[in-house]
């Protein structure tokens, strides 16, 4: 059993949680990271792929990228389950208390930018399917209001109530059932309509140059690790670290593979620059396929939030993880009125730049052997944020000089290898 002797305190982001607080199952994990993973976001990105590489060197890449993302994102889970520590807390053991503020002020920024994104998405969703189907125009500025206040409101009065009890009352029973019947549906829409068009044109599609395979699988891994600082949050809550990562791995891995499938169908039958969502909407039966996934969406951004406030609460802990999670739904709505939707490609790899070599030394430090995740002696780890500040850079390197390789997965090698051979020695 790892060394988890922890000091009484009212931060509980920095502490294990209570063995009565361990609730989840596998089939919880599962449920939870299937609904995560599933998303308009992800569809979005997945359509990116085949203009670039091609339909075949695509699929291979979604499908590649998704088992090594998700699987980063399992072992994770497992770490958090293993210790009963949040992210921040995992962050803690391995950087130093006073260092690991910058990680984890990091990640309440990717968190609000993320959940700004959601909000977006949720909204001009909301406007597609309106105008479909009764005919409102919701995408001027009073519509704008209305819809982004709507969904705020939803997101507060979710992050009101337990964390715990709506992964396994709502997420777990009613929510994923609707999303897999949504999916499934979309899937036979656009597959049919790409057996129509002619499937061997489909895999003989080319690319214009611009990513190679591995650049492809960086985009589809930089989904997955997005995901990375959260996880722990979540798994902490398990019963058991096998059944974390088995239900982590699976359940987020089968979502992101679906969800990029799709996105690369809905664009191979479309024609060129459509909206995604008016593309969905057109589908026989694509009004309820969406509606029900734009209602599973706002679980992505609770998930965003709540994290958020753990994280946020690791820092100021005189405010409940409670009313931080619901402070920052305030802030995060106030943001979706104001900041315009740009491009996800750029934002997604500049957070993998970041969180990738961020747990490739967490994962080197804590994620092999018998780690002890007892509070750190050091307020810095000199070592370790040396490592974490070097992958930042070489990932950014390999980016600029070997695009070909990808940087994603040489970056995560190179950190773990120097973080797990440079661990301190446990008495």
């Amino acid at each position: 059993m790892a060394n988890t002797n922890f000091p009484a305190t009212d931060n509980k982001a920095l502490t294990p949680v209570a063995d009565f607080e361990r609730v989840f199952r596998w089939h919880d994990h599962a449920s939870l990271w299937f609904s995560l993973g599933v998303g308009l976001l992800v569809m979005q990105i997945g359509a990116y792929l085949v203009p670039a590489v091609g339909s075949r060197d695509a699929v291979l890449a979604i499908v590649l990228g998704s088992l090594v993302g998700a699987g980063l994102l399992a072992w994770t889970a497992k770490l958090g389950c293993d210790s009963g520590l949040t992210s921040a807390g995992l962050m803690h053991s391995t950087y130093g208390s006073y260092f690991a503020r910058l990680p984890v002020l990091l990640n309440i920024a990717q968190l609000i930018g993320w959940t700004t994104f959601e909000l977006v998405i949720m909204r001009d969703g909301t406007a597609a399917i309106a105008k479909q189907s009764f005919g409102l125009s919701l995408d001027g500025p009073g519509g704008m209001l209305l819809t982004t206040l709507l969904w705020g409101t939803v997101l507060v009065l979710l992050l009101a109530g337990s964390m715990t009890r709506l992964v396994r009352k709502i997420i777990s029973r009613f929510g994923m059932p609707l999303v897999i019947v949504s999916l499934l549906w979309l899937t036979w829409q656009f597959g049919g309509q790409l057996h129509a068009k002619g499937l061997d044109a489909f895999w003989a599609r080319p690319g214009d140059g611009s990513k190679g395979l591995m650049s492809a699988m960086d985009l589809v891994i930089a989904m997955p690790v997005s995901w990375l600082p959260l996880v722990a949050d979540y798994a902490r809550h398990g019963r058991s670290g096998r059944s974390a990562m088995g239900g982590t791995w699976l359940g987020y891995a089968i979502a992101n593979i679906w969800c990029y499938a799709l996105g690369v169908m809905v664009v191979s039958v479309a024609q060129p620059d459509a909206n995604l969502v008016s593309v969905l909407l057109l589908a026989q039966g694509g009004l309820i396929a969406l509606s029900l996934i734009l209602i599973d969406e706002i679980d992505n951004a609770y998930g965003d939030v709540y994290s958020g406030a753990v994280s946020a609460h690791s820092i100021k802990p005189s405010w409940t993880i409670r009313q931080w999670g619901m402070g920052l739904a305030i802030v995060c709505t106030g943001l979706a009125l104001v900041l315009p939707m740009h491009s996800l490609e750029p934002f997604l790899l500049l957070l993998s730049s970041v969180f990738v070599p961020l747990y490739g030394v967490i994962l080197g430090r804590l994620g092999v052997g018998n780690p002890s995740f007892a509070p750190p002696q050091r307020k810095v780890d000199l070592t370790a944020a040396l490592l974490w500040l070097a992958g930042v850079a070489a990932y950014h390197l390999i980016a600029k000089w070997a695009p070909q390789w990808g940087s994603a997965l040489p970056t995560l090698a190179l950190t773990f290898t120097l973080a797990w051979l440079t661990r301190p020695k446990r008495i």
